[in-house]
């Protein structure tokens, strides 16, 4: 029963989590663009709400595209330019680490608000408030687990487990939970909440992701702004 339950969570569960996460995004944005948006309630609390925007929104980047090069990066291709698994392992303790606590500062500062205030709190959704705090429990989980990482630094067998799971479930491999049996329960459980996350993406605020203007920083020219007596003398 356990061994069937590990198989359910970690070689079925992603690929249920990613197709809710694509298709959930994709039929949110055709049926129900008016709720396509964050929900801004900048006009309250502003500055703390600056703080804690802008220190999550660069830990949780850094730290996204820290666990997808790091997990999904073959070790063939690091040993190639002389970085052992220990090594790779130790840069992903520090990274983390430094990343994760500015997350998780900025992350704390947002909740307090959204709980603490009561007119914010009003105007919160259960959902708003649920993700806030299951995005918070996950980085809570993701730095309980660097002193476990710390401790067996030198092999770096862990992350190179961690690593082959997660490139058997991209490649769609049917041994891919055998690799995530042996680590510790901190590490299982950060993968299980990470999937969560992705599960219930779709039916939340983090929507707006997908309508980051990244195009924009790459735009050619000026944009050329008016005044109102300006358009009308135009």
């Amino acid at each position: 029963m356990a061994d069937w339950f590990h198989i359910l969570v970690f070689g079925y569960y992603p690929y249920f989590a990613a197709t809710v996460f694509l298709a959930g995004s994709l039929i949110r944005f055709d049926r129900e663009q008016y709720t396509w948006r964050s929900g801004s309630s900048q006009l309250l609390r502003r500055r703390q709400l600056i703080w804690g925007s802008v220190l999550f929104h660069v830990g949780i980047l850094l730290l996204f595209l820290g666990h997808f090069v790091g997990l999904l990066t073959p070790k063939e291709i690091y040993h190639a330019f002389g970085m052992s698994s220990g090594v790779k392992q130790v840069l992903a303790i520090v990274a983390g680490g430094l990343f994760g606590i500015v997350c998780f500062v900025g992350l704390t500062m947002l909740l307090h608000r959204r709980l603490f205030d009561p007119r914010i709190r009003a105007t919160s959704s259960a959902m708003d408030i649920a993700i806030l705090v299951l995005l918070w429990l996950q980085l809570v989980l993701g730095l309980a687990s660097l002193p476990f990482s710390w401790a067996h630094r030198e092999g770096g067998e862990v992350m190179v487990q961690l690593s082959l799971w997660a490139q058997k479930i991209v490649t769609f491999q049917a041994d891919a939970a055998v690799y995530a049996a042996g680590v510790h329960w901190v590490y299982k459980a950060h993968i299980f909440l990470g999937l969560t996350i992705f599960l219930v993406f779709p039916f939340s605020r983090l929507v707006h992701i997908w309508s980051a203007p990244v195009g924009y920083l790459g735009r050619r020219g000026y944009q050329v702004v008016r005044t109102r007596e300006g358009r009308r003398a135009a």
